[in-house]
């Protein structure tokens, strides 16, 4: 058997899985222990631990680290245009009339996603000035802080075209040589707020939404959560409002509100509440 820095049991990790499950509605499967393991260590060593016994602990009574904890076992996978067919549902959907839109984007983790969205929002309506609100939401406080920031490493941006990183980017010189940072009239377009999905507030966010992304994150919830998270973001959506689902997500089994009319795309029904 490994040697451990820390001391941790079984039932620590049935409990590290149950805290994160009452807390960010995630649910962690049995084979995880050593990612638990290894992405927790590093705040038993901030803290001075040696168990994760002292650190659960420590985490009952002291709940800013809760923070700390769900940052640290959330999993932030992302790129620019990722799943390139939902980028051109969007701008074809965009497209078809000029009325003022609502977006949001509510998993945007480090910011690929949601910039994503605002290029396709300013390529339809040609303008960096667009009638579009894009909110921008995730539980994690530190990704949000990167996404706010817009910088990225060249490696991060090397899946745009040329024409996207020449509009939208500005390349590093000197020490910033090897990054690219987002421009500020597509900054300014995104709107970055911390949200926990399961948490019963969502006062942040406005009612008759045009579109919902929420990609690869429901596979990380039991089929109860899914299916109230669903119910909620449906009641977000107006009328034709248009949901975007993960590539290995379905949603139409779970909401009868949402009916797929692409792939992983979904489409509010007319005259849902």
């Amino acid at each position: 058997m490994e040697h451990r820095e820390f001391e941790f049991t079984a039932n620590d990790f049935d409990k590290v899985r149950a805290i994160l499950h009452q807390n960010a509605g995630i649910c962690l499967g049995q084979s995880k222990d050593s990612m638990v393991y290894s992405r927790l260590s590093r705040r038993l060593r901030a803290l001075n631990l040696s168990r994760f016994s002292d650190y659960l602990a420590y985490l009952e009574g002291n709940h800013g680290e809760m923070e700390n904890f769900i940052n640290g076992l959330t999993t932030n996978l992302t790129s620019f245009f990722r799943e390139s067919h939902h980028f051109d549902t969007l701008n074809t959907y965009l497209s078809l009339t000029r009325e003022p839109k609502r977006i949001w984007c509510a998993a945007s983790s480090t910011g690929e996603e949601v910039y994503s969205i605002a290029m396709t929002v300013v390529k339809a309506y040609g303008s960096f000035e667009p009638p579009v609100e894009i909110i921008a939401t995730d539980i994690d406080s530190n990704v949000l802080l990167k996404a706010n920031q817009g910088i990225y490493t060249d490696d991060t941006a090397s899946s745009l075209t040329y024409d996207d990183k020449k509009r939208f980017f500005h390349k590093g010189t000197g020490n910033n040589k090897g990054f690219v940072r987002v421009i500020p009239e597509l900054r300014k377009l995104v709107s970055f707020k911390q949200l926990n999905l399961i948490n019963n507030q969502w006062s942040c966010i406005p009612s008759n939404l045009d579109v919902i992304f929420c990609r690869n994150v429901m596979i990380y919830f039991d089929k109860t959560t899914q299916a109230q998270l669903l119910h909620r973001f449906a009641q977000k959506l107006k009328n034709g409002g248009l949901y975007f689902a993960g590539h290995s997500e379905t949603v139409a089994n779970l909401n009868s509100s949402l009916i797929s009319v692409g792939r992983t795309v979904y489409q509010k029904r007319s005259g849902t509440p």
